[in-house]
């Protein structure tokens, strides 16, 4: 999933555009459009304060199965943090593992979602899909419907659970090539979106986040602006603000839309015990990653 955090958090699996203007984010669908209304052709959303208003009867705690669209990153984690704090009943968390590059779904560090689920305390479905081919695409519109079947079909088998599946969590901010593609595909399961995050203000969420006590660690970069000195670093006011002037200059996005860079959440409310890493971290001049050596619950 990427960072937009589905599809997680899905920062810009690609790193570039989608092939319509929109680029990947992470962790998925996102909230509100600012007046409190539902978001994208009727997703359940935040209220405008982000504190988890009523919006109508679209979204609820349904008899049946909620489950998240998670890869770790802030967005997916954002998500699923204000579905829990409404109320919803998320029985499962769902990870995506791509194989190389993606157009739909966050992709660095998702092994550690793993440590992510024990620490919440919600099981985790984790579908392994072969290589999506995204690299040598040309046709972005079928290279997302594609990179969706695995999960779909993984969604699919938890309806067969008792009550079926009543609803998806997902997290991405602005990226109609994601939300469009997640809302199909639970209109088609008949299941209900929460989707917290769509069209809402970049730093409105960010400070969100960071009041609500989220401990997020940078873990990609590959952006004009951010140099081998982000890896590893935390997200916090200095770091925003760092983001900010960097977006004046450079046009970075402040949650890393334009797949800039993507996260992994390491501690919480949401979670019981904080992720440690190990890590080294990997630099060619222009991007960046970190390489986990060795990742715990303290």
């Amino acid at each position: 999933m990427s960072d937009s955090d589905a599809c997680g958090d899905a920062d810009g699996g690609t790193g570039a555009d989608n092939g319509d203007g929109d680029a990947d984010d992470g962790d998925g669908v996102g909230a509100d459009d600012g007046d409190g209304s539902d978001g994208v052709g009727g997703v359940g959303t935040d209220a405008d304060d982000g504190v988890g208003a009523d919006n109508g009867d679209r979204v609820g705690a349904d008899d049946g199965t909620w489950v998240s669209l998670f890869s770790g990153g802030k967005d997916s984690s954002w998500a699923l943090y204000r579905a829990l704090e409404r109320g919803l009943p998320v029985e499962r968390l769902v990870t995506v593992h791509p194989e190389g590059d993606s157009y739909m779904y966050h992709v660095p560090a998702t092994r550690l979602a793993g440590l992510a689920a024990e620490s919440i305390g919600i099981g985790l479905v984790e579908v392994e899909p072969d290589d999506f081919g995204a690299d040598g695409t040309v046709d972005s519109g079928a290279q997302g419907d594609s990179e969706l079947e695995p999960l779909e079909a993984a969604l699919a088998d938890l309806d067969d659970r008792p009550g079926g599946l009543a609803g998806v969590t997902a997290g991405a901010v602005e990226s109609e090539y994601q939300t469009s593609r997640i809302e199909a595909m639970c209109e088609r399961l008949g299941a209900d979106l929460f989707a917290p995050l769509w069209q809402r203000d970049p730093r409105e969420l960010a400070d969100a986040m960071l009041d609500a006590g989220f401990e997020v660690r940078v873990i990609r970069v590959a952006a004009a602006g951010l140099d081998e000195s982000w890896l590893g670093r935390t997200l916090d006011a200095d770091a925003l603000a760092a983001l900010e002037r960097l977006n004046d200059e450079y046009g970075v996005h402040l949650l890393g839309e334009g797949g800039e860079f993507e996260t992994l959440v390491t501690d919480g409310p949401h979670m019981d015990r904080p992720i440690r890493l190990a890590y080294d971290t990997e630099w060619d001049g222009t991007r960046g990653t970190i390489q986990v050596e060795d990742a715990w619950l303290e």
